[in-house]
């Protein structure tokens, strides 16, 4: 089974889909909201000093989240001409269950993440897309021609029950995603809560997924629920995160967050800051991985590999289904 989401960072017009069990999120982000967000990032002139925006409790954590590590994201190649940077799933930050793999990814058309299978897991793109590959799907992941493509995403792991269900998909428009702001932050709500508000995305793992926009001098508290693993990655700016007197993390870091309550975050730089805040149920399960097959036992994870090959179990389309643009390049 296979999951994924992507929430698009660039303010090219462009519809992308989340999927989610076997329902996918069609998010469109039209140039307008993209403006809007243009806008929110370009307040140069307005402070936000000693505001503090709450997200789902007080800042009175009984125990606030601090930061244990810190990964900074390596580029690769990956797929067809795309550059990927990577921290979770790399030899510094193997696994961080539910978390399998964390890539942040630029790319222009022609390239991408073409024709590809999964079983067993979700992945999140942030464009945003979330897709559940169940006991097993092929799909491809090619960006607009137009420019350069940027986004993150996420595996997150199933719970052995669930890798074998089929895949499904959930519809949603852009305007159906929560988006708030307040006191100079601005959160959308991808998965979970903050705010007060819940998002409609149904995650089968249990996963908090959120993406925040902090003006200079602005503050927020947000709650995770304890027992979770969590971890932030910085996009653009700088931010402090635990302690108001921790030393600032740039772009391209991903933080690994001690157990607690919830977590305290600054931006105490002069430029705007954004950074997505993710959280999952830990499954407590064992892993045997081969690219994008993630099962439980080494037997199930050659059944995969041969199901694929052979095309049953989920895969009996494997081998004469083509993506539009997988037929766009075959002559």
């Amino acid at each position: 089974m296979f999951s994924a989401c992507a929430l698009r960072v660039s303010p090219i017009p462009h519809l992308c889909d989340v999927i989610v069990g076997a329902k996918s999120l069609f998010v469109r982000r039209d140039f307008v909201s993209r403006v809007r967000f243009a806008e929110v990032g370009s307040r140069r002139g307005r402070s936000w000093v000693g505001v503090r925006a709450m997200g789902s409790v007080p800042a009175d954590f009984s125990k606030p989240r601090k930061v244990v590590k810190k990964v900074l994201s390596q580029a690769q190649p990956e797929g067809d001409g795309a550059t990927v940077r990577r921290s979770i799933g790399r030899p510094e930050l193997k696994q961080l269950d539910p978390f399998l793999l964390l890539d942040y990814f630029e790319a222009s058309g022609p390239a991408g993440f073409p024709d590809h299978p999964h079983r067993g897991f979700e992945t999140v793109t942030y464009m945003l897309q979330w897709m559940t590959a169940g006991r097993g799907i092929v799909h491809s992941e090619m960006p607009s021609p137009v420019g350069v493509q940027r986004g993150l995403q996420l595996w997150v792991n199933l719970a052995g029950k669930d890798k074998m269900i089929e895949p499904n998909y959930q519809e949603l428009k852009a305007k159906d995603i929560p988006r708030i702001e307040k006191d100079g932050v601005e959160v959308v709500i991808i998965a979970g809560e903050s705010f007060g508000v819940k998002s409609p995305v149904y995650t089968r793992t249990p996963t908090m997924y959120l993406d925040f926009y902090l003006q200079p001098g602005a503050s927020l508290h947000q709650a995770i629920p304890e027992g979770w693993n969590a971890f932030t990655f910085v996009l653009k700016g700088s931010m402090v995160f635990g302690k108001e007197d921790a030393p600032p993390i740039g772009p391209s870091h991903t933080v690994v967050l001690s157990d607690g309550d919830g977590l305290s975050a600054w931006n105490k730089g002069t430029e705007p800051a954004q950074f997505v805040l993710v959280g999952g149920k830990p499954l407590n399960e064992p892993v045997a991985q081969y690219g994008p097959f993630v099962m439980n036992t080494q037997a199930q994870l050659m059944e995969a590999v041969r199901d694929y090959q052979y095309g049953k179990n989920g895969f009996e389309r494997a081998h004469s289904w083509r993506s539009e643009a997988k037929a766009q390049s075959t002559p």
